[in-house]
């Protein structure tokens, strides 16, 4: 099937030609969709509590820190390209010589592009661009206002210039002080003091993509002592790659091995459910997991450290009792009233519904990773939220979905989701040891059949990729999940641009 060379690129990048024809048959057959049999609502799944017992949660982990070790996770190797979408359009569009600005943008009904350029002023990269506005265009303040936006743009855009476009989102301005700007690389790293510290230090563990690990080693040394003259915390970081021996094979529309223009095979990563590896290699009693883009101003870090430590204060109350109920199997000391207990905290507080019978079958269960998983309010992001999942065997657990995973030209399943009532801001806390302090091989609770297919372009030509089975999806099949509602604005990811102008964002908001 493959040409010799072909073969070649393939174990070039630590695939086998079996590996490949699997998932081409994959492609041929299409990924099953996840059967949802409910959204996951405050009736049935989703933790609710009032400010006292938050309190009490957050306190709990407060005095169980220091005897843990935490580390804060960050997959960080997402590209900034999407941010700046219309921006790229802009300068392949328009061309200020022939057209002035304003009719342009009413004629194309360009409403995010003119939102960008009604509040320039307010990104945090502004000041930035200006600098290099007055080093490499002199005649700027005297030309027509189409010229100044075109340069603004591509100053900032431009490889040669700032090149945005060409960075990590985790590297871009996110936030503007009054002495500096802050990086969203630097903010998870602020963040990450006020409630990730054990004996004044922060761990933190970011995958980045090889080509610019340098770039955020040099951002951690130009900051790292300010942030610990601010804070009393010391940061510490680690970091690792995507493994490429996770991508997956690029196929046309009509699922043939999709070649470039150079006639060779075209491979991609599997998007972040390949990251399962990566978390496996950490050992630790608490892993905290936050996407890069979603962080906030400083004004608003007490909001965030009291719900992160409340989640954590849940994880270390539920691993207590689960730790006790396995110790207790182990040597061999469960009454029956000890029995019964074990059998009502599996459906109450771990939405088990087939509660097994026997003390090995208890164990299995008990004896999972096990997360809790921040969730808001639904508020039509676009995303995957929590639900109740159906498997093959026909057992029903609590999932996280995503959207791409749901057939919804089926009426019913479609339905599930219309009704859904919150939504995955990825927020989530894991215990990934289990109650003997070993580390469990997280590989072993994934669920393969979970992958997913989805649409890009390379090249510009439209293209079909196999997605991993999600890092907070498929990934943690397996795991014991909780579901625990969180304020809406603790989420205020950066998926585009204009978010930065959202009061989230805003220093003086």
């Amino acid at each position: 099937m493959f040409i010799p060379q072909e073969l070649d690129q393939i174990i070039a990048h630590g695939l086998s030609e079996k590996e490949i024809k699997k998932q081409l048959q994959i492609f041929h057959d299409g990924a099953p969709f996840t059967h949802v049999t409910r959204a996951v609502g405050v009736e049935n799944g989703v933790e609710v509590y009032d400010l006292a017992t938050q309190k009490q949660l957050a306190t709990y982990f407060d005095s169980q820190k220091e005897q843990k070790e935490i580390v804060k996770f960050v997959p960080a190797s997402g590209a900034a390209t999407r941010m700046f979408k219309y921006l790229h359009a802009f300068l392949d569009n328009y061309d200020p010589d022939q057209e002035k600005l304003t009719p342009y943008l009413k004629s194309k009904k360009l409403d995010a592009l003119k939102t960008f350029i009604d509040n320039i002023k307010y990104f945090p990269f502004t000041s930035l661009v200006q600098k290099e506005i007055r080093k490499h265009k002199p005649n700027y303040k005297k030309s027509k206002k189409g010229y100044r936006i075109n340069s603004f743009v591509s100053l900032m855009l431009g490889k040669k210039y700032l090149n945005y476009a060409g960075l990590p989102k985790g590297l871009i301005p996110f936030h503007k002080y009054t002495k500096y700007t802050r990086t969203a690389f630097e903010e998870q790293l602020f963040e990450a003091t006020q409630y990730a510290a054990v004996d004044g230090v922060a761990h933190l563990h970011f995958t980045f993509s090889p080509k610019h690990v340098q770039l955020f080693k040099q951002t951690y040394e130009r900051v790292k002592n300010s942030i610990k003259r601010k804070t009393k915390v010391e940061v510490q970081i680690s970091y690792s790659f995507q493994d490429s021996n996770t991508d997956t094979i690029a196929v046309t529309l009509k699922n043939k091995p999709f070649k470039d223009k150079e006639g060779k095979l075209v491979f991609r990563p599997s998007g972040h459910g390949a990251l399962i590896k990566n978390l496996n290699q950490i050992d630790a009693d608490v892993i905290f997991i936050k996407n890069i883009d979603n962080v906030m101003v400083e004004t608003h870090i007490d909001t965030i450290a009291f719900n992160k430590k409340m989640l954590a204060g849940r994880l270390l109350q539920l691993q207590h009792k689960i730790f006790g109920y396995l110790d207790a199997i182990v040597k061999d000391q469960v009454t029956e009233e000890k029995l019964s207990e074990m059998k009502a905290f599996l459906w109450k507080e771990l939405h088990i519904l087939e509660i097994p019978q026997t003390k090995a079958g208890i164990a299995e269960i008990l004896n999972r990773p096990i997360r809790v998983c921040g969730v808001v309010k639904n508020t039509g992001a676009p995303g995957g939220g929590p639900f109740w999942v159906k498997n093959k065997e026909g057992q029903q657990s609590l999932q996280i979905v995503e959207l791409s995973q749901i057939d919804v030209s089926d009426p019913k399943q479609a339905s599930i989701v219309a009704n859904a009532t919150h939504f995955n801001p990825v927020d989530l806390v894991c215990g990934t040891r289990d109650f003997k302090g070993e580390k469990y091989n997280l590989t072993h609770f994934v669920d393969p059949l979970a992958s997913f297919i989805s649409k890009k372009t390379v090249e510009g030509t439209p293209i079909k990729a196999l997605e991993a089975p999600g890092l907070w999806n498929g990934a943690m099949a397996h795991w014991n999940t909780i579901f625990v509602e969180v304020p809406i604005q603790t989420f205020c990811p950066v998926k585009d641009v204009n978010d930065l102008l959202h009061p989230s964002h805003q220093p003086s908001a």
